[in-house]
């Protein structure tokens, strides 16, 4: 069988960290601007009609976050003074300070960008889809940042077979590996992508601002987030990236999933944007 390459290079990336009280920090990484090739290629295995069709998107610069937003950033922002909503203390299914926050819906995650914005004085937000899927890729084209595969030694995703609904927990020519059945420590895993963000591949999903379309028809092509109609919070949004629960395939740097925005799951989460203003 042909050796398979896992991409692995060192760099540095200009951040910062938001200092939330009571030890706990939001360390934010710069996303330089750039223009991808957004979606993915009918070669790509596993992918599908609503990833296409691939066009070319110009990205403004922007800071995200280094991980997805855990359990003691977001236990100190749902203290914080209400704006919309009520927001549980603890909501998550698998426990740990610095374990992703999860069983999170979609308004969830937007009244916990308002109270960090109200708290910081900063604009702090989900990000677009383009943004998140500029973000992951960093530079690269293939299915992952990591490559044309990846394992379970790399990120946390499901490794093993789902006879029931016929997944496999291998992609491509990559090997089989385990099923954790839980999330884990974000950064754990010790490998950033090239923007140096860490866990863009598997752990949680991760919620973005876009409404749902079924395709690229239309798309926007500067970065923002797609949304027909800014007073209408009901319709399905995005999430990407997959979790500890979905199989390789779901956790391509191209792939798509949407649900209403007050579904909530243990496998879902997010990270957060801010804009470059003021801080470069």
């Amino acid at each position: 069988m042909p050796k398979i390459l896992i991409n692995r290079s060192q760099g540095t990336a200009q951040q910062f960290s938001e200092n939330l009280g009571n030890q706990v920090q939001l360390k934010m990484v710069q996303i330089p601007g750039g223009t991808f090739t957004m979606g993915a290629p009918e070669t790509e295995e596993g992918s599908g009609d609503d990833e296409r069709p691939q066009h070319q998107v110009t990205v403004p610069p922007f800071f995200m976050g280094k991980y997805q937003v855990t359990q003691a950033q977001w236990k100190f922002v749902a203290s914080l003074p209400q704006v919309n909503r009520e927001l549980k203390a603890d909501p998550s299914e698998f426990k740990g300070e610095n374990r992703p926050v999860e069983c999170v819906s979609w308004l969830d995650a937007v009244e916990f960008c308002q109270r960090l914005s109200e708290h910081t004085k900063r604009n702090y937000r989900l990000p677009s889809e383009a943004e998140w899927e500029y973000a992951c890729r960093a530079g690269t084209n293939t299915p992952f940042h990591f490559g044309e595969t990846m394992t379970t030694e790399l990120a946390n995703y499901r490794g093993t077979d789902n006879e029931e609904y016929k997944w496999s927990g291998s992609y491509g020519r990559g090997s089989k590996g385990i099923y954790r059945e839980e999330t884990t420590e974000v950064g754990s895993f010790g490998v950033a992508n090239g923007f140096g963000l860490y866990d863009m591949h598997g752990n949680v999903w991760e919620w973005c601002a876009d409404e749902w379309h079924d395709n690229y028809e239309g798309a926007t092509t500067d970065g923002s987030a797609w949304i027909d109609d800014n007073d209408n919070r009901s319709r399905r949004r995005l999430l990407r990236g997959g979790s500890w629960y979905s199989d390789p395939g779901y956790c391509r740097s191209a792939y798509r999933d949407n649900f209403n925005p007050d579904d909530d799951s243990f496998h879902f989460g997010f990270r957060v944007v801010c804009g470059v203003r003021g801080l470069l």
